[in-house]
């Protein structure tokens, strides 16, 4: 039996022009045939959404949950919702759902393509956009789910699939001849869960860090050397080199560039939550920068492998780390504590933070969205 959704749900706008500004707003559900609503229960928050935000326009992240306000937009975010109203076969009422949903109580969704897997949303407004971000995962079909581990799965997920696809991308092109990799903004989640599926793979790793940032860094083990932004030009450079960007910061990309010269061989720049620029031309010496997009090298890899392999070969890396990032090392501490906040009062706080750079690297924010008011 269905159960009827509440006639308001609550949600948290973001002014577009100001990203660490937010309000709540109260707003109505009006269900159509065909259509399903859910309830979100948790979403993780990470740098991550603070780039959503940034290229929001620019990569269309605002149109995936329109809010009829042009200046204000839903900052998406990754996390787990329950079916509470559904008409549509093969999707029931009180089922677990992984996916993209906006910072609020409630979503209507209008399910297609629905497998055991899950379904995609066919909202007519999100039928132009990429389709990976459509996609909602049934946690009872889902190998890598666990209800113990279902925070860290939604803050390493869409992390470490940017991770996994970028390390495979620069394994598949050999490194363009690097013998070393410099990795910016390393102590970043998506930074050293591209360096775990690196590590062993014959390249050597040096993390780029700030001062407060690097003693965790070394702990992580994934990098053979840490050095701190004013340390840069201690770096040999005399073996070839690869300057992998999580950064966007364009004065040390310049420094980069410099002190390497001759010997860098690539800059791939993978993203960032500062430079909403994209990458502008900078007359800099050495190769052209590089902007790296997860999707492409996952298109090619489902040429090249099949979509079963892809998954069983993505899932298995998931799984090792989630269990080391959440499993003690030597000292007792797993490299990702977990910090839950509850209600949009305690995410506005976090949103500040996060946009601000004032985030502990060691932890990982989630946000509990139902009030005992929205709750059914």
């Amino acid at each position: 039996m269905n159960i009827t959704p509440p006639a308001t749900a609550q949600r948290l706008l973001t002014n577009k022009a100001s990203l660490n500004e937010t309000r709540i707003e109260d707003f109505s559900l009006r269900p159509a045939m065909g259509e399903i609503v859910l309830k979100i229960d948790r979403v993780a928050l990470t740098t991550n959404n603070i780039t959503y935000a940034a290229f929001g326009d620019a990569m269309h992240y605002w149109d995936f949950f329109p809010t009829g306000d042009a200046n204000w937009g839903h900052m998406p975010a990754w996390g787990f919702a329950d079916v509470v109203t559904s008409e549509v076969a093969g999707v029931e009422v009180g089922e677990r759902f992984y996916g993209y949903f906006p910072l609020a109580t409630q979503i209507l969704m209008r399910p297609e393509r629905v497998t055991p897997r899950g379904f995609y949303d066919a909202s007519e407004h999100r039928r132009t956009l990429t389709s990976a971000y459509n996609q909602y995962t049934r946690c009872s079909q889902d190998e890598v789910y666990s209800q113990a581990n279902e925070n860290y799965q939604m803050l390493v997920r869409p992390l470490f699939l940017t991770s996994f696809m970028c390390a495979d991308f620069l394994q598949d092109a050999e490194f363009f001849g690097a013998k070393q990799i410099v990795v910016s903004s390393a102590s970043s989640k998506t930074a050293y869960g591209t360096a775990f599926c690196l590590d062993g793979h014959g390249i050597k790793l040096i993390a780029l860090t700030s001062t407060g940032n690097k003693s965790f860094v070394e702990q992580l083990g994934c990098y053979q050397q840490a050095i701190t932004y004013d340390e840069l030009t201690k770096i040999d450079t005399c073996l070839p080199t690869l300057y992998l960007d999580f950064s966007g910061d364009e004065a040390l990309r310049a420094k980069v560039h410099q002190h390497f010269g001759n010997t860098l061989v690539y800059d791939c720049f993978a993203g960032s939550a500062q430079n909403t620029q994209f990458l502008r031309d900078t007359a800099l010496p050495g190769p052209e920068p590089k902007f790296y997009f997860a999707p492409v090298q996952i298109r090619k890899r489902n040429a090249d492998w099949g979509p079963a392999v892809v998954t069983a070969r993505y899932n298995a890396a998931e799984l090792d780390f989630i269990h080391r990032v959440s499993a003690p090392d030597t000292s007792g501490a797993p490299w990702m504590r977990i910090k839950e906040h509850r209600g949009f009062a305690a995410a506005q706080i976090l949103i500040d933070d996060l946009h601000a750079g004032r985030i502990d690297p060691a932890l990982g924010h989630v946000v509990i969205l139902v009030s005992p008011e929205h709750a059914q």
